[in-house]
């Protein structure tokens, strides 16, 4: 049993799904949205408030601005993409506190959340299901 208990409190730990993200944000929680996919997709739609960083991209130097004491949540598409665990992984690599949004923009959506970009969305009132 405790092997179960130790499983899900780190996977809670280490991820978040959109409506805990939303709390954050609405709560003034201390998280910084990092959209890790590339540039064009950013600029298509993104989660608002999301800076871009692609995974690929991460480095020191491209995130020496950020504040370590912040936490932050990484996501890309969804389920079919792995951008977001690439950029969670770089991002913990270079000493951040990370989690990743599970279900990425795609569930974001789902949601019914607003985005922000050329083809964003104006999303709706929100209520969680779960």
């Amino acid at each position: 049993m405790n092997k179960q208990i130790e499983f899900y409190e780190s996977k809670l730990a280490y991820e978040m799904d959109p409506s805990d993200l939303f709390d954050a944000l609405e709560n003034g929680e201390e998280v910084v949205v990092i959209d890790a996919r590339q540039s064009f997709g950013y600029e298509k739609e993104h989660i608002p408030g999301a800076i871009n960083i692609p995974h690929r991209e991460m480095s020191e130097g491209t995130t020496k601005h950020l504040d370590k004491s912040k936490t932050y949540v990484c996501y890309c598409d969804g389920i079919g993409c792995n951008a977001s665990t690439k950029g969670a992984l770089n991002m913990a690599r270079l000493g951040f506190r990370v989690k990743e949004l599970i279900g990425g923009i795609e569930w974001w959506k789902f949601d019914r959340y607003a985005t922000e970009g050329t083809s964003a969305t104006a999303g709706s009132e929100i209520q969680c299901a779960c």
